[in-house]
């Protein structure tokens, strides 16, 4: 294994962050390189609000509620840990931009980022729209970056999903 290679991919639980997260572990075998899946959270409302009223128990509940959501991940991407690569994961309070490339900082890092929804007048629009992680990755990591486009898998199934005739489903 390199020393201190590393392969960080964020996650968030969705179907395209587990594309990612698997391209992440795939990249990590092939490297010798540790896989760091990370989950940043922010408290609910965000942290102005909570910095004005601070609760340190509620802080606790949702840090705890990221971590259960980055297992669960990992459980539905591997089963569990994935086999064959040392895995760090991380639970990190911030906003998942600044945090996955504060913590790429390492000229031999590798940052994994889904692309999130494609097509759509929706993915047309949200394209616009600052505040994407995986732009304010490509745009500020110190690293190399790989973007990782969501599944063909879900392309399929909603094809499939459309082609469904309801009636037939009731009636049978």
């Amino acid at each position: 294994m390199s020393y201190g290679a590393r392969v960080i991919v964020g996650v968030n639980g969705s179907l395209h962050s587990l594309t990612a997260l698997h391209r992440a572990a795939a990249e990590a075998r092939a490297r010798g390189a540790v896989l760091v899946p990370v989950l940043a959270w922010t408290p609910v409302g965000g942290e102005r609000n909570y910095r004005a009223q601070p609760c340190p128990p509620l802080l606790r509940e949702w840090e705890d509620a990221a971590r259960t959501r980055l297992d669960r991940a990992l459980e539905e991407a591997f089963g569990g840990l994935p086999i064959g690569v040392p895995v760090e994961p991380m639970v990190v309070r911030g906003q998942a931009g600044p945090v996955l490339t504060g913590l790429a900082e390492r000229p031999g890092d590798l940052l994994v980022v889904s692309t999130g929804r494609q097509g759509g007048a929706r993915g047309r629009l949200r394209r616009l729209l600052p505040g994407s992680v995986t732009r304010h990755c490509l745009n500020r990591a110190r690293c190399g970056v790989l973007a990782v486009p969501p599944s063909g898998l879900l392309d399929d199934l909603r094809a499939l999903h459309r082609g469904i005739d309801l009636c037939e489903l009731v009636a049978a």
